[in-house]
């Protein structure tokens, strides 16, 4: 009899783009597989591969205590009618109103899985410092409330989580990351001519997007013959979302817009650039080090787990245009240093961060969750 496992996530893209290759290991393992999301522009995509996905009313940005006991009820609702063995929360508002809905609906094992954790947690803003003690709490209530398990995408939040007491280190599981195809994303040789360094994400001022775009001018002054580019769309849901006019007007890096094919991109670049406030674990750079690529990322929670500093890539302070600058002027002036990184890059990628191995752990931890063998 096939065992039924609910994704409950904010976004169907995130899903396509996080989340559905574990999905198809899952289905290909017997689990028929219902995805609760606001639904977008991957819905038609993720249902042409035969993925049952129904629309739920999430908003990230909202905080409507009426509009958000609805989507409970709502969600609470697809519980019972769904029946599933397993309910797999992915982030934040998942992970609170899904372990919520999970008691009411009596689903028998659950997984919360607090991925990257975001603006609340990175933003300097008032309404982001006014609400991280409420939401820290929340989510230390909810990551492991009823015998759940979590999953963490790096060691830090495993170890915070689990020293706070939010759960025990039995019922806690570190999966690094979405995992990475590594016959999609291999490594090429570089291409002649001006070195290009790419920062793939969405637009946000978390990502570092602010900092990479000064570092690509304090490189211009100081005469570094480079191509930076940024590559990724504006998320009109985060706040921290940068708008496009701004983007438009930053003339020391090149916008993109969103990217398809990253492959492609990746096999283009010279080093890929990640600045980021704070991860779970980015794909962005696991796909850049599969793709040979040398890394510079900020030394935060989550970046530090996807690259080794000094081995496949270079650690620096956050929000520190100028230590930017100064790794970057480093790697483009010796290609060297960059085939070594990348080199690095690729074995990491292929022992830790592959798809294989993500999409393993994640059955067994569904095994394990089924059979409460914690």
């Amino acid at each position: 009899m096939s065992r039924h496992v609910v994704f409950l996530i904010g976004e169907d893209w995130f899903f396509a783009s996080h989340f559905r290759v574990r999905a198809l290991a899952a289905r290909a393992a017997g689990w028929r597989v219902t995805i609760l999301t606001r639904t977008g522009r991957a819905a038609d995509a993720l249902r042409a591969e035969g993925f049952e996905v129904i629309d739920v009313d999430f908003r990230r940005a909202r905080l409507n205590p009426l509009a958000e006991f609805r989507l409970l009820r709502s969600i609470a609702g697809h519980y019972r009618a769904l029946k599933p063995d397993l309910a797999h929360h992915v982030a934040l508002k998942p992970i609170l109103l899904g372990s919520l809905a999970a008691a009411l609906a009596r689903v028998p094992a659950v997984i919360n899985a607090p991925v990257g954790q975001g603006f609340v947690f990175t933003s300097a803003t008032l309404k982001a410092r006014l609400l991280r003690p409420a939401v820290s709490l929340g989510l230390r209530l909810a990551v492991g409330a009823r015998g759940a398990l979590a999953v963490f995408e790096n060691h830090d939040d495993l170890t915070a989580m689990t020293a706070s007491g939010a759960i025990p280190s039995e019922r806690a599981y570190l999966i690094r990351g979405a995992g990475v195809d590594l016959v999609l994303y291999c490594p090429h040789t570089p291409p002649a001519g001006k070195v290009r360094i790419v920062l793939g994400a969405r637009m946000l001022a978390d990502k570092g997007v602010r900092e990479f775009i000064e570092a690509a001018r304090l490189l211009r002054l100081r005469g570094v013959v480079a191509e930076c580019l940024l590559a990724g769309g504006p998320d009109p849901q985060n706040p921290a979302s940068l708008e496009a006019a701004e983007l438009q007007r930053a003339t020391e890096a090149t916008w993109l817009g969103p990217v398809t094919d990253m492959a492609s991109l990746l096999a283009s670049c010279h080093i890929a650039c990640l600045p980021s406030y704070r991860e779970g674990l980015p794909k962005f750079l696991l796909e850049a080090m599969a793709s040979g690529l040398p890394c510079v990322a900020t030394d935060v929670v989550g970046c530090r787990e996807a690259v080794a500093d000094g081995e496949s890539g270079v650690l620096v302070p956050p929000r520190d245009p100028a230590a930017l600058a100064d790794a970057l002027e480093r790697l483009v002036a010796d290609p060297e240093l960059r085939a070594r990184m990348g080199a690095a890059g690729r074995a990491r990628a292929e022992t830790l961060f592959a798809d294989e191995v993500v999409c393993a752990a994640t059955l067994a931890v569904y095994e394990r969750a089924i059979r409460h063998d914690v």
